[in-house]
């Protein structure tokens, strides 16, 4: 028997054996990557690098656990970026899903900064270098309203704060003194703010998508209604890398991790088509 006829006879149960080693050891040991990001996340990078200081990014998270792995790191590295370019971030959820997600982000990177910061300048404070306004119910609620004016639409924030007390509050009165918002969401939550909040108000959206929403949104890249996209594992992998690389933040990459697993599935179930398809065209030819 040829190793042709041999590999066309393996057990498909120690093929997916190997898949499941393939996906599971890159995890509890990732290997380096650094991934070459594309112009809609440059572009992203960029608008928040250029917010000045009397202007807001803000954060819509509005993804639930379902689709945190793939999502959930493009907060950590938001938050990373504007906290090191000392950007002043406010945070919200349409989705009630988000809040738990968006606490754990907040606290996660807050805890990073400051931890190694010496002085209260140097330290990521409450109220004054960033906002969690929390959840308002019905999405047109918070959309339309905080084009008016935020406080009203969050009279407290998530911690139960009055929000018009809150120092940062007292510049950032609407979508006039935000420079950006960026929804990211596995569904079409950051449509509502595409259709409301830049087309009523003119204010610039970001995107971060899961890789199956984020063909819908490129024609709004296109014409320009969408400044920049992260759009799936990959997206928050290459948004981690100009963390890294542009900044020198080294905070642990979930996202570029997750891709090392990625990676070496794609390259394996590439291998096993490859040499499937050679046997079977080897097989044939011997045959004829």
């Amino acid at each position: 028997m040829s190793i042709w006829e041999k590999l066309t006879k393996i057990d498909r149960r120690y093929i997916y054996l190997m898949l499941l080693l393939v996906v599971m050891i890159p995890i509890i040991v990732p290997f380096k990557l650094h991934p070459k990001p594309m112009p809609p996340v440059e572009n992203l990078f960029n608008a928040i690098d250029a917010i000045p200081p009397e202007k807001a990014l803000v954060i819509s998270v509005d993804y639930s656990p379902d689709t945190e792995p793939e999502l959930h790191p493009m907060t950590y590295a938001l938050l990373r970026h504007a906290f090191a370019r000392h950007k002043k971030v406010g945070i919200l959820c349409i989705s009630l899903l988000g809040l738990g997600l968006a606490q754990d982000a907040l606290s996660t990177v807050t805890n990073e900064f400051n931890s190694v910061a010496t002085t209260h300048a140097d330290s990521i404070i409450n109220g004054r270098d960033y906002v969690f306004w929390g959840w308002q119910t019905m999405p047109l609620v918070p959309i339309l309203g905080m084009g008016e004016n935020i406080a009203k639409v969050f009279p407290v924030d998530y911690y139960g704060n009055k929000t018009d007390t809150l120092p940062m509050m007292k510049k950032i009165k609407n979508y006039n003194n935000v420079a950006l918002l960026v929804s990211i969401a596995g569904g079409e939550s950051p449509f509502w703010y595409i259709t409301y909040a830049q087309t009523s108000f003119g204010v610039r959206i970001g995107v971060g998508s899961t890789a199956v929403m984020a063909t819908d949104f490129y024609p709004y890249i296109n014409s320009g209604q969408v400044t920049g996209m992260m759009s799936g594992m990959k997206g928050g992998a290459e948004y981690e890398e100009l963390v890294l690389t542009k900044l020198g933040i080294k905070g642990r990459r979930k996202a570029t991790e997750a891709m090392s697993s990625q990676t070496a599935a794609h390259l394996w179930i590439m291998l096993t088509i490859v040499l499937g398809n050679i046997g079977y065209f080897a097989l044939r030819r011997r045959k004829k």
